[in-house]
C-alpha cells in the first residue's frame, strides 16, 4: 500500500522494487485500522448482549428496538461485520468501502456527541477519530491518477 508503481525486478533476487510511495497511504491505513477497531467493538458489544442474562434498565424497556436486548445485540453484530468488512476493503482501497467508512464516520462522530456530557475526554477522542477517518477517506480514498 506504500507504493505508487512497480518499475522492473532486480537482476539478483528477482524481488519487485518500487520508485515512491503512494500520496495518503497513512490516512488510508489509519481510516481502515479505526473503522476495524470500530468492527471490533461492536462485535464485542453483541456478543455481550447475548449472554448478558441480567435485569434491563428501565431506560430500555419500550426502547426503538423494542425491550431485549437481543434485538440490539443483531443490530451491533450486523454493523460490527460492516465496518470490519469496510476497514479490509478500505486497506485495498475499494470506491464502496470508501463510501460506507465515511458513513460510519460520520455516524461514529455524531453518535459521540450525545455522550459528551458523561465522558468528555473519551468523547472528544472518539469525535477526532471520526473525523480523522472522514478526512482520510474523503482526501485520499479515491481512485489513484493513471
Amino acid at each position: 500500500m506504500s507504493v505508487r508503481t512497480k518499475t522492473g525486478q532486480t537482476a539478483a533476487t528477482g524481488d519487485d522494487y518500487y520508485d515512491g510511495p503512494v500520496a495518503g497511504a497513512g490516512w488510508l491505513f489509519f481510516s481502515g485500522t479505526v473503522l476495524g477497531l470500530a468492527g471490533i467493538m461492536r462485535v464485542i458489544d453483541s456478543i455481550w448482549a447475548f449472554s448478558y442474562k441480567g435485569a434491563l434498565p428501565d431506560n430500555l424497556r419500550d426502547g426503538v428496538l423494542g425491550s431485549t436486548l437481543k434485538n440490539y445485540a443483531w443490530l451491533w453484530l450486523l454493523v460490527g461485520v460492516v465496518l470490519l468488512i469496510c476497514s479490509f476493503l478500505v486497506l485495498v482501497r475499494s470506491q464502496f468501502a470508501r463510501w460506507v467508512g465515511i458513513i460510519g464516520g460520520a455516524i461514529g462522530t455524531i453518535s459521540a456527541v450525545a455522550w459528551l456530557p458523561y465522558y468528555p475526554v473519551w468523547s472528544l477522542v472518539y469525535i477526532a477519530m471520526g473525523v480523522g477517518v472522514i478526512y482520510g477517506l474523503s482526501m485520499y480514498g479515491g481512485r489513484e491518477p493513471v
